[in-house]
């Protein structure tokens, strides 16, 4: 039964209810026709209730849309603003570092950085007393990075460990057998996270198992 059917039988059943009795065929035929009025008035009103429902709703999923838009520019303005604060900051970071004066790389293949040992090798001595030796007689004060790396081998909490300790025996070695004081060196590790080589060959972790010295005026 539809929506029409269910208001015309609840409009007879308060006819038959106000009017008892034997009704004639002409005031059957009247109230049936005011009854049929009746029930187009509520279902005109029921259509307009209807569109205003639906009208409301396009209106408010154009709303949405709206917020959603300029969300999505905002959150895009917010990355563009993010990555040009990120670029200055490399930018400062970079100017404070100074002038780049010399690289110095102990690397496995050099001084033999074995599997797993931090400790600085021998053959490695020389060369950190070379350093030494310049930086003490360049005549102006200078500033060391010492980056410790290591290959994939191992966990990379393991390995960023492994390639702090390597930075810090050679920081300390630079202190106690160089004289370079501890202020004018800082040490970093970058583990596993910056090879040079491919760490499937055997000579390609040998390269990646390194310490890197940056001088820096």
């Amino acid at each position: 039964m539809g929506r029409r059917d269910l208001v015309l039988v609840a409009a007879l059943a308060a006819v038959v209810a106000v009017a008892p009795g034997c009704v004639s065929k002409k005031a059957f035929r009247t109230n049936n026709e005011q009854t049929d009025t009746r029930v187009g008035s509520v279902e005109s009103a029921i259509e307009a209730n209807e569109r205003r429902i639906g009208d409301l709703k396009t209106e408010t999923d154009s709303k949405i849309a709206a917020v959603d838009g300029k969300a999505s520019r905002a959150v895009e303005v917010g990355n563009a603003a993010m990555s040009r604060a990120d670029q200055a900051a490399e930018t400062a970071e970079a100017a404070a570092r100074g002038k780049l004066i010399w690289t110095v790389t102990l690397s496995d293949e050099r001084v033999k950085f074995s599997f797993g040992n931090y400790a600085v090798p021998d053959d490695a001595a020389a060369v950190l007393d070379d350093l030494a030796g310049k930086i003490k007689g360049y005549g102006k004060a200078l500033y060391l990075e010492i980056e410790g790396h290591t290959d994939s081998t191992g966990s990379e909490q393991y390995n960023y460990l492994l390639g702090e300790k390597r930075a810090t025996a050679v920081r300390t070695y630079l202190n106690t057998r160089g004289g370079i004081p501890l202020h004018a060196m800082n040490t970093i590790s970058l583990g596993e996270s910056s090879p040079v080589a491919d760490n499937t060959s055997p000579s390609g972790r040998a390269q990646n198992r390194r310490v890197v010295i940056r001088v820096l005026e």
